[in-house]
């Protein structure tokens, strides 16, 4: 057989088998909402899986009239349920889910779901301005996502007078499950501070904490680059968390990392990972299982395009094993693939639930990434 059939044979195959993995769960222009961007997922004891989004009603900017919307999954992504609304701040924005599920408060067995998120009065410019102001609540649900309390305001703990715009991580949050900090919820966040700056500089990557399950948060420490921004975090096996943010800044197109080994309070180890190449956009960071890291994100330095899946098995050290997610080999501009989440499905396979096409959807992919 000759070596170019061979070849297009197991394109072919290799393709088929990637599209029968693939579901579109949010699609623009669908149910009630103009745009659906920035996607969070989770998964729970059971097995179920918890797709978030913002449901942009009147068009796609950051900015008005956006709800928070859930759908779940009970067969790891190939069908999804109704979508419901969990977040609804009337006209104004609700935004950046960041949902976490606390495996370790003995009063909820079964696990209670935290999802952060903010509200804001102004466009993001705006509020880097002072004109305005941006907001941190959740939610909980203690049945699986099916209802949830009354949102609860935490802004005054997590967020400092003279911060400006402000976001968690568009993607999940992490509860600590080894060491002196078993137990802590953790939210990536970043704020801006001062006058905003042409280059980006006004922005910092920090985060908050719980230690006892909600009744109280904490201000974590900043990790020092100006123009650090949308981050993700992972635990390490030994107890520490590894951070990884983008660079607002653009100069260097490269993802920063940062650890600690206090719960976040603190932070060394803190550059750029030229291993990560990034265009300037989201990425999502998780634990596998002990050493054994993911990371997923648009693996371009120009465009948002070949969004990829990286495995690390030193605790984020190195990444020497990549899967393309999708991706073109000229976008010729185009944001192919943007913002990502990802999850754990079983042993052998993580589910990616990312946007694509400019936009138009949210679509869910399982990949496999060992081999038994």
């Amino acid at each position: 057989m000759p070596k170019f059939f061979v070849s297009f044979l197991l394109t072919f195959l290799l393709t088929a088998f990637t599209a029968a993995q693939e579901t579109v769960v949010f699609e623009s222009g669908k149910e009630g909402a103009a745009s659906y961007r920035i996607p969070a997922i989770i998964k729970l004891r059971s097995g179920k899986l918890l797709a978030f989004a913002e449901a942009r009603r009147k068009g796609s900017g950051d900015f008005g009239d956006n709800d928070i919307v859930l759908k779940t999954s009970s067969d790891k992504g190939k069908t999804w349920s109704e979508q419901i609304v969990v977040v609804d701040n009337g006209t104004l924005q609700a935004s950046n889910s960041a949902p976490v599920v606390d495996t370790l408060d003995p009063r909820y067995p079964k696990g209670r779901i935290f999802l952060f998120y903010n509200t804001g009065d102004k466009t993001e410019r705006e509020v880097r301005e002072g004109k305005g102001t941006r907001e941190v609540w959740y939610k909980t649900s203690i049945d699986e996502g099916r209802t949830w309390s009354e949102a609860v305001n935490i802004t005054l703990q997590v967020k400092r007078s003279d911060w400006r715009a402000y976001a968690n991580t568009p993607g999940h949050a992490i509860q600590l499950a080894r060491g002196k900090y078993r137990g802590r919820i953790f939210v990536p966040v970043n704020y801006s501070k001062g006058e905003p700056q042409r280059d980006f500089s006004d922005y910092m990557a920090a985060g908050f904490y719980s230690d006892d399950h909600g009744k109280t948060f904490h201000i974590a420490g900043d990790i020092g680059i100006a123009g650090s921004n949308e981050a993700t975090a992972a635990e390490t096996s030994n107890g520490d968390i590894l951070f990884n943010a983008r660079n607002q800044r653009g100069d260097q197109r490269f993802r920063i990392t940062a650890r600690s080994s206090d719960g976040g309070e603190t932070w060394k180890d803190v550059g750029f990972d030229e291993n990560l190449p990034d265009p300037v956009c989201q990425g999502s960071l998780l634990q596998v299982k002990g050493k054994i890291l993911a990371f997923a994100n648009d693996a371009d330095q120009k465009d948002r395009d070949n969004l990829t899946l990286r495995i690390s098995n030193d605790n984020g050290s190195t990444w020497k094993k990549s899967f393309l997610v999708e991706g073109v080999s000229d976008s010729k501009g185009r944001d192919v693939t943007a913002y990502s989440d990802i999850v754990l499905l079983d042993s052998k396979t993580i589910g990616v639930l990312y946007e694509r096409d400019d936009y138009k959807q949210i679509v869910f992919k399982a990949v496999v990434f060992a081999r038994e």
